[in-house]
């Protein structure tokens, strides 16, 4: 009888079945398993390059097993937000922020641009508030803040008036216009070029701020800017916009935040920012749910808001969402992914599969927390929390609780509102309360806390995002995933070679950080509540650092043997050579098909296999080498802000591959010329040995090296920023023949 009555569900999920996919995953399993077998047998009778084509082929199967456990159970949620208002009486408030790191690699108007969705979404203003972090301290990026939020007075009502579903004002613009229903019109037309225009003349103050330096030692709102030092300033809290009214119509706050810097103290790169984000909007309107996107990832779906809070609200218990991720897509993406950026493949069937575990993992971007989460409340506390400040601890005395969230009463009482599940504080004045946020903002505030190993975003690591999610899961936490459509989020990829590659090396050094880390997955496996399977997706990510090593091996290993007269591969007359033969077929039609169901072409699944030959051999190799330097105290990491582009270039180059004068580029030339050299050393041993079938395999393998790094082989014949430089080609033409000589002398 409760059952009939109850409320619908608001969400579904969904298991997902790919029969093939499980045959595929389990052939090429035994497959891997055979020639280990092969190789063990065979073991006493061949040298070191079969000993270390041994230990390779180990490590892929590791790989494989990682990868075939996070991908075995597929799942979906399919949200139904129009169900909301039979569960919920009255929506929960969100606070929304938004991080900007670099006002010259991540331009103002891409921060515009994400700020005027947020604040356009489909959900009550009043329960709403916007925080920018602006952790260049930039004057450009206050006064663009300023002028968007006049946009937004006249662009919200303008959406919600014809339904606009883009409703980030440069992609809308962009777009050719489709007249339908109400915006068949010709009040329409009217108010939509009034609207282009008024965009285009925002767009235009902005672009004249940034090109004309404008001088910002004026009277009023942009005095503090004066003389400010982008590394060593107070902070700056800004109240841009106030919904003083409350009015579920009109504008949500909007919040601008630049937190102290000073050279002494560490800022902590972005987890420190959302941090800071944390505790001010704690003070300011103390929100129970939070949601964060990077400056270039603007609202794609107005309706997320609702999907999301049907993951958040919908759950039998709060244990099920501790979070929710939206997957990270891209817009205007390059044809068939040339650099192997867009993780379509990925979030479909990597993304899916962990969501079946214990749920995806944290992002970074398009990701709505709990405030009590992120303070380190534990689900198994729930119902305890009006005994207990923070569950982390238990039972706390008022100095432990200064030692956690530090020595802000007012913030230690509006965590305990969080922590306890109460309603939010209701806002009072704004400007009362930015004084009192001044304070959790400063840059020795967490001095003696917690923040950042027990509560708040984690310290520790290049990829923040990655460890917090982990130490998230480890309380016993789950997360959800949430794939409306259209597509919640949409930013910007890396459209160059060396763009690619700095971001690819500070993501595999992050996640070699946590691994070697005291709060590894496999410690949080033993000693806390982190699954073995969803210990097994972390380590899928965080050992791309490592599988630089086999993978460098691997290519290095057939130009060795063709140099030295040896072979690592059965020859063409035994039957051992079938398995590598079915191994090969076996995983090329495997991966194809993943892209083909995916909608994407066999250019794209080329591209993709290419990039990650590169990406491997190269930016996750510099990863690897960065977290030796720091562990052995030679030099610590540094965080490498991702250079964001709006533009797209119509020359006919875009996508091809471009060089710098970075080492990175180095292993991938190196590798190129010594399988050119090994190839021709080989050529006049090729007819002795053809009959036989000696060092073929070998050759092959030489060649499919030189195809994997075609964009480096034409780099070494162009010129400008296609070419490779001199200086890296003599670098790398003085370790190829350093390793030719040593492979001849041993």
């Amino acid at each position: 009888m409760a059952n009939a009555i109850s409320p619908p569900n608001l969400f579904q999920k969904v298991v997902l079945k790919y029969p093939i996919h499980r045959a595929f995953d389990i052939t090429i399993f035994f497959l891997l398993v055979s020639l280990l077998v092969y190789r063990l047998l065979y073991l006493s009778n061949h040298g070191f390059a079969w000993v270390l084509a041994l230990l390779c082929e180990s490590c892929f199967t590791f790989i494989w097993v990682v990868t075939v456990s996070c991908k075995w159970n597929p799942v979906e949620y399919k949200t139904y937000p129009e169900r909301l208002s039979q569960k919920a009486q009255d929506l929960p408030p969100v606070d929304m922020f938004v991080t900007s790191a670099d006002p010259v690699l991540e331009p103002s108007i891409l921060t515009v641009n994400t700020v005027i969705s947020l604040l356009a979404v489909d959900y009550p203003a009043d329960k709403l508030a916007c925080y920018v972090s602006d952790d260049g301290c930039s004057p450009i990026t206050y006064y663009s803040l300023v002028e968007a939020s006049k946009f937004a007075k006249i662009w919200v009502p303008f959406c919600k008036k014809y339904n606009i579903q883009t409703r980030a004002p440069f992609r809308y613009f962009s777009s050719e216009l489709i007249l339908t229903g109400s915006c068949n019109s010709l009040e329409f037309q009217q108010e939509y070029n009034k609207m282009k225009d008024e965009y285009e003349e925002l767009a235009s103050k902005i672009k004249d701020a940034v090109e004309k330096s404008m001088e910002w030692d004026q009277i009023g709102d942009f005095a503090i800017f004066s003389n400010i030092e982008r590394k060593n300033h107070p902070t700056i809290i800004k109240v841009i916009r106030e919904n003083e009214a409350g009015l579920s119509d009109a504008l949500p706050h909007l919040i601008y935040i630049s937190r102290e810097k000073r050279p002494k103290h560490p800022n902590r790169y972005k987890a420190g920012a959302m941090n800071v984000l944390t505790r001010v909007s704690g003070l300011i309107t103390n929100a129970p749910f939070m949601l964060n996107v990077d400056c270039d990832m603007f609202v794609n779906n107005p309706q997320i808001f609702l999907h999301a809070m049907c993951l958040l609200l919908g759950s039998k218990n709060e244990r099920e969402s501790g979070f929710v991720q939206c997957p990270q897509y891209f817009y205007d993406g390059l044809k068939d992914d040339p650099f192997g950026n867009q993780f379509v493949v990925g979030h479909k069937f990597m993304g899916n599969g962990v969501a079946g575990i214990q749920g995806p993992f944290y992002g970074g971007t398009g990701c709505f927390h709990r405030r009590k989460v992120i303070y380190g409340s534990c689900p198994d506390d729930i119902g305890n929390q009006a005994k207990r400040l923070t569950p982390v601890h238990g039972g706390l005395s008022y100095k432990e609780q200064l030692r956690i969230f530090g020595d802000s009463k007012e913030f230690i009482r509006s965590a305990a509102h969080a922590l306890q599940g109460k309603e939010n504080i209701s806002p009072k004045n704004l400007p009362n309360l930015v004084e009192a946020a001044h304070q959790v903002a400063g840059c020795g505030y967490e001095y003696g806390t917690s923040w950042g190993t027990e509560v708040g975003w984690q310290y520790g690591s290049a990829t923040e995002d990655v460890l917090t999610g982990l130490m998230i899961h480890a309380r016993g936490w789950r997360s959800l995933l949430c794939t409306p459509d259209p597509r919640a989020f949409l930013g910007c990829a890396p459209r160059g070679g060396p763009i690619s590659m700095t971001q690819q090396k500070r993501w595999a050094t992050g996640f070699l950080e946590i691994l070697i880390s005291r709060r590894s997955p496999i410690i949080a496996t033993v000693t806390a509540k982190l699954q073995f399977r969803q210990c097994l997706a972390y380590l899928s990510l965080l050992t791309w650092g490592l599988r630089s090593i086999p993978e460098l091996c691997s290519a290095v290993l057939p130009a060795y043997c063709t140099i030295t007269d040896s072979s690592f591969l059965p020859e063409v007359h035994e039957p051992a050579i079938y398995i590598y033969m079915a191994l090969f077929l076996s995983y090329v039609i495997y991966t194809l098909i993943e892209y083909l169901e995916t909608g994407l072409s066999i250019r794209a699944w080329w591209n993709n296999q290419r990039m990650a030959r590169i990406n491997a051999m190269n930016a996750w190799l510099f990863g690897f080498i960065s977290v030796i330097l720091k562990v052995l105290r030679i030099s610590d990491t540094v965080f490498e802000v991702t250079q964001k582009d709006q533009s797209s270039s119509n020359d006919g180059d875009e996508g091809r591959f471009t060089f710098d004068a970075s080492l990175l580029f180095v292993p991938g030339t190196t590798v190129l010329l010594l399988q050119l050299t090994a190839l021709i050393m080989g050529f006049r041993g090729m007819q002795l040995s053809v009959n036989d079938g000696s060092g073929l395999g070998e050759r092959l393998c030489s060649i499919m090296v030189v195809i994997c790094f075609w964009p480096f082989l034409k780099g070494l014949f162009a010129k400008g920023k296609y070419g490779i430089p001199l200086s890296t080609i003599f670098k790398s033409a003085f370790l190829a023949l350093c390793f030719v000589l040593l492979a001849k002398r041993a």
